[in-house]
């Protein structure tokens, strides 16, 4: 068992890494370090406030969870850290058994990513379908920007209910009592945001506005409430290290609440690992990844931090600031550390309202809004998972939100599998009519070539579309995809076979579709998929789809020699 874990399928990037690590690599590293962790700052603390507990609880969880996930993870640009997908469940978890028994459920959850992983179950995840996983982010969005209503206005309400619609009814009731300083200021914040996205993605807006914020309130004595007021600031110094208290009665009421964070923790770090592939040109090791964030999730209590996931949006900073290995997300968390060590009490001037502005742009930019329209254009179906996914969220619990999400992608799966079953007689007709979809007596240019999909394309195969693209260079200019014998197919397929088209389109290569059977070609063109890889790009054949790569051909030609002419 020992020598099968030392085989390379189950190193961790950072040690994959170091093979061709120089001094070069090691500066990039430094600098896209560096400016994760003052982006990570603000997002800390913004996370661990709006999960009922002390802005330190999220410092010290960055540092711990960020350094081990980075030191021991699947992923080469992951950021591992506190984030919103946690903060509903956390307080709920903290409002019914306390601090202790959050610190236990997160070791608990950690065990449960440990065993997920090793088991090969790093994989699992791609079984839930995008309806679902919309459904959870669209929920966790609306939760907490709702939480963030109060430091938002400055109201004058000491504690708003946990519930949400209990909790919106108070808000508006004390809507009387807001804060023209704190409102102004929280504006101020998401607008800066807002700028500073617009003008470049490298520009770390959370650190911009967390400078400027801290520095008004400073020099202007803005009657705002921050961290000072609220909590008497941050203690300096390193987190002190104690095991979490284990108590037998309550460890059976924190096994759903564990398995929402393991399954929560495992879909986010995934889901931010594969946008990190994207943006780095890399690909993660999700069994590797998810033992990396169990461990990190064991250790975490034990030195008074939250349960922790991959930050998509730390992640992204990361790689826009120009990281090459692992060894980046671990100078952000020893950038953390630092200022623990050497400027708390400076953190002390930080306005609350400030750490709410950031925490809604965090919520919109997290709800993957832009989805909502497309998921509309699908089948009743998908429409239906979305909305009792969101529904439950928003309305119910987290923990059912997630218990019903797997049992409606057990029950979607089993549908769509069963639908493609048919019953049909050969007749002469039919021989007639399959004779150009058959591909023996056609020939394959040179400048096109055909992949085909075989059988149901659904949640918990798309990952299988990867062998288009996985040696992108290589191919020839027109990428035929014939889809004859694709039986059935749903959101996250499509969603799926349009990341594959962007990634072609990127790559200055054509795709075309051919031979899609009724159930696949109604939800495409239901989904207006035209738009995506054009109209005259999806063909009823794959004699037609041949004709259209000569054309595309053509064309490429043309344009060549009347460059070559200039």
């Amino acid at each position: 068992m020992a020598s099968a874990f030392l085989e390379e399928r189950w190193l961790p990037k950072s040690v994959l890494c170091l093979r061709d690590y120089n001094r070069h690599k090691f500066l990039l590293d430094l600098i896209a370090g560096v400016t994760v962790g003052l982006v990570a700052l603000p997002l800390a603390m913004a996370f661990s406030i709006a999960s009922g507990l002390t802005p330190q609880a999220g410092i010290y969880c960055a540092i711990v969870t960020g350094f081990l996930v980075s030191a021991l993870g699947g992923s080469k640009t992951q950021i591992g850290g506190p984030t919103g997908a946690f903060v509903v469940v956390v307080a709920g978890i903290v409002a019914v058994h306390g601090v202790d028994g959050l610190f236990m459920c997160t070791v608990m959850a950690g065990v449960l990513l440990v065993i997920m992983g090793a088991t090969g179950l790093g994989t699992a995840v791609k079984f839930i379908p995008r309806p679902v996983v919309i459904g959870f982010t669209n929920g966790i969005a609306v939760l907490i920007a709702s939480t963030q209503v109060k430091d938002f206005f400055g109201l004058g309400l000491e504690k708003a209910p946990g519930v949400f619609w209990l909790r919106m009814e108070e808000l508006a009731r004390n809507f009387h009592t807001l804060s023209y300083e704190a409102t102004a200021l929280a504006v101020f914040t998401v607008l800066l945001l807002i700028i500073c996205r617009g003008l470049s993605p490298r520009i770390p807006g959370p650190i911009v506005a967390l400078l400027l914020g801290t520095a008004a309130v400073y020099f202007f004595k803005l009657p705002v409430e921050t961290i000072g007021t609220r909590f008497g600031g941050i203690p300096s110094g390193l987190p002190a290290f104690a095991l979490p208290h284990f108590h037998y009665d309550i460890f059976r009421q924190l096994l759903s609440s564990a398995f929402t964070v393991a399954m929560l923790g495992a879909i986010e770090s995934l889901m931010s690992a594969v946008v990190s592939d994207r943006m780095s040109g890399d690909r993660h090791n999700p069994n590797v990844e998810l033992i990396g964030q169990g461990v990190a999730n064991i250790f975490s209590p034990m030195f008074g931090g939250l349960p922790a996931t991959g930050a998509i949006a730390r992640t992204a900073t990361n790689i826009r600031s120009g990281a090459q290995s692992p060894v980046a997300g671990m100078i952000h968390a020893l950038t953390l550390l630092c200022i623990l060590l050497f400027a708390a009490p400076l953190v002390s001037y930080v306005p609350m309202a400030m750490l709410a502005g950031i925490l809604m742009v965090v919520a919109y930019n997290m709800g993957e809004w832009r989805e909502i329209p497309q998921l509309l254009k699908l089948t009743k179906t998908d429409i239906s998972i979305w909305l009792v996914t969101f529904a439950l969220t928003v309305f119910a619990d987290l923990t059912v939100a997630v218990e019903a999400g797997m049992i409606l992608a057990a029950l979607l799966f089993i549908s769509r599998v069963a639908a493609t079953t048919t019953v049909s007689q050969v007749t002469d007709e039919y021989i007639e009519d399959g004779r150009i979809h058959i591909l023996q007596d056609k020939d394959i240019p040179y400048y096109a070539t055909i992949f085909r999909i075989h059988g149901p394309f659904l949640f918990g195969a798309t990952d299988k579309i990867s062998v288009v693209t996985e040696n992108l260079h290589k191919l020839p200019p027109v990428v035929i995809l014939r889809l004859r014998n694709m039986t059935a197919l749903d959101a996250t397929g499509l969603f799926a076979l349009e990341e594959v088209a962007k990634q072609l389109h990127a790559g200055k290569r054509t795709l075309i579709l051919c031979g899609a059977r009724e159930q696949p070609a109604k939800l495409i063109h239901q989904a207006e998929f035209e738009e995506v890889v054009g109209a005259e790009n999806i063909c009823d054949n794959v004699q037609e789809a041949l004709s259209r790569a000569e054309e595309v051909h053509e064309g490429l030609e043309a344009k060549a020699l009347a460059k070559n002419s200039l």
